[in-house]
């Protein structure tokens, strides 16, 4: 199969110059020749940018099986927002346990499902953070990526992974929004030094297609517009098998 490569950025209105990478599949109509795929999308981003609302969203218009962060249920967020240092090993553990379960449920559940949070933020993001704040030790920090390391190696990476790039500002004003309680705490500088982590990651990723979102310019909660948008991109990103 042909792969043609042009450049584009969710970040610019719809009829601007495209600028990042995006990646499209020949004209050539890949349905009538291959079986239907179920594909796995999964969507990264910083605390209050817009995951579980993207992925319901995606779920309900591409008719895909939502799998959401567990939050609500998770015994170590409100310790861990009340003293990072002490509990963050544990709530990193949790996560990373949690993830690698939900990815065996979407690798066996033969459905096409939208994914809230990826395996790899994690490792990758929230605990590298930690530990340059000094938030978690060496120590611990070895021991949890060694361990991530050897689960990753065991799991396909989702087909498309859908970034949500957002200012501190604006991430902000929507934590504040959805008022939960145990994120009253949240430091400035914890999710300024997530951001640094996530425009690392995004850089460097290499294991899929990645889509890039700025929600600062793209409000696809409120705007329809904005939603068809990024409907469109996913579209042709995955060559419209939907």
């Amino acid at each position: 199969m042909d792969f043609y490569f042009q450049e584009t950025d969710l970040s610019f209105k719809h009829s601007c110059t495209p600028k990042l990478l995006y990646i499209t599949m020949s004209k050539r109509s890949i349905i009538k020749n291959q079986p239907k795929k179920n594909w796995h999308i999964a969507i990264a981003g910083n605390i209050g940018s817009g995951k579980t609302t993207l992925t319901a969203l995606l779920a309900k218009h591409l008719s895909l099986e939502p799998r959401y962060e567990d939050v609500e249920d998770n015994p170590y967020i409100n310790d861990f927002y009340n003293d990072m240092q002490r509990w963050s090993f544990n709530l990193q553990i949790y996560f990373l346990n949690k993830r690698l379960s939900q990815i065996i449920d979407i690798r066996d559940c033969g459905k096409s499902v939208v994914q809230d949070r990826t395996i790899y933020e994690d490792a990758h993001i929230f605990a590298p953070n930690l530990h340059s704040m000094g938030l978690m030790s060496s120590r611990d920090f070895e021991n949890y990526f060694n361990l991530f390391k050897l689960m990753s190696s065991l799991v396909q990476p989702p087909d498309l992974v859908i970034y949500l790039r957002g200012s501190v500002a604006k991430l902000v004003a929507q934590i504040q929004k959805r008022g939960r309680e145990y994120e009253n705490s949240i430091r400035l500088d914890y999710l300024q030094g997530l951001n640094q982590q996530y425009e690392e990651w995004v850089a460097n990723y290499s294991d899929g297609k990645m889509l890039i979102v700025n929600i600062d310019e793209h409000d696809f909660q409120n705007n329809p517009e904005d939603l068809s948008y990024i409907i469109d991109r996913i579209n042709g990103e995955l060559n419209g098998l939907f």
